[in-house]
């Protein structure tokens, strides 16, 4: 696994052993970078279930000015930073937060943090059972919080399963989705309904 593009690009990333991380892979990044083309520059970016933090680092090293990255894991925490200082990214750049996802998005929102691109490829987990899924995935579709941590015409891009038929809910508008072997990426823009 590499940054695939900017300034960093090329740059091999530490990842932890074991199967505790599933990283993006190269060919899918490419992808998602490729559509958000400019929207990186300067952005303030958010990651979720970060890992090693491979989404982030490639912002940065495409020209976003900051990276809030979220990983429960200090292992792959302690990763994430020297994947970091192996880039030569300056470390006020990186602000990162060991903790759960959902216990971290009420204190950024209270904390008045607002982001242009909110990235996040959760694990997986077990294909979809019943009438909605129950991934990790759908807990961030169905999140009613998280959408008011993007700025207008912010992104949210999330990556899921093939097998995992996600719902996304009326507060989403998808503007694009799509589909790399077992993976699928969503881009969304909230859509504010007036309601709270």
């Amino acid at each position: 696994m590499r940054i695939v593009g900017g300034s960093a690009g090329g740059l091999i990333l530490k990842v932890p052993r074991g199967l505790a991380v599933r990283p993006t892979p190269d060919l899918v990044k490419q992808a998602i970078f490729n559509s958000l083309g400019t929207r990186v520059l300067d952005a303030e970016v958010l990651e979720l279930f970060a890992g090693t933090g491979a989404l982030s680092l490639e912002c940065i090293s495409r020209g976003a000015r900051l990276a809030v990255c979220v990983e429960k894991s200090p292992r792959h925490a302690a990763c994430l930073r020297e994947n970091w200082r192996r880039a030569g990214f300056e470390p006020e750049k990186l602000e990162l937060r060991i903790q759960d996802v959902f216990a971290a998005i009420e204190p950024l929102l209270l904390a008045g943090r607002r982001f242009d691109l909110v990235l996040a490829d959760p694990p997986y987990g077990p294909k979809t059972r019943g009438p909605r899924s129950q991934s990790v995935a759908q807990q961030l579709l169905d999140h009613p919080w998280l959408p008011r941590l993007l700025r207008p015409g912010g992104r949210f891009i999330l990556g899921h399963a093939r097998r995992d038929e996600v719902q996304v809910p009326c507060l989403w508008r998808e503007v694009k989705m799509m589909r790399h072997g077992d993976s699928v990426v969503r881009f969304l823009e909230f859509q504010d309904t007036g309601a709270d």
